[in-house]
């Protein structure tokens, strides 16, 4: 399901723990302060980084495959080139440990062919829209 109607956006605010793809160790970045937004909001936020050992008190994972807890959204903080390996990665962990279902994919990145594919695969997928716009916006 590609997610566009407020229902379908408010049900991916239900998740619990957030794998954060391009997360930065920067303030002031989106990147940053969207995954600290979200940890004020009662989230577990997982920084995936290959540069950093932790982020937001948590510890960073070199890839989402390496992630060892249950992942109930993956949020995207790549550029759209990167989209289709991305959602590779996330069809592959959610064929393999069933979990990492849903996708978010963060204002002014898109990539329609790879999230057509995705959607057909059996993934609920939202792009180019802002986490923390939507959270704050429907929640707040």
């Amino acid at each position: 399901m590609a997610a566009t109607s407020d229902d379908e956006l408010d049900a991916f605010l239900e998740s619990e723990t957030i794998a954060v793809i391009g997360c930065s160790t920067t303030p002031g970045k989106p990147a940053h302060d969207v995954p600290a937004y979200l940890q004020t909001q009662g989230y577990r936020v997982i920084p995936i980084n290959p540069f950093a050992d932790e982020i937001l008190g948590e510890r960073a994972y070199d890839s989402l495959a390496a992630v060892e807890p249950t992942v109930d959204l993956v949020d995207v903080f790549r550029p759209s080139a990167e989209i289709p390996d991305v959602l590779a990665a996330v069809k592959k962990r959610h064929a393999d440990r069933g979990d990492a279902s849903r996708v978010w994919i963060q204002l002014g990145i898109s990539h329609d062919e790879a999230v057509q594919a995705a959607v057909e695969d059996g993934l609920a997928v939202v792009q180019d829209r802002c986490l923390k716009v939507e959270h704050a916006r429907l929640r707040g």
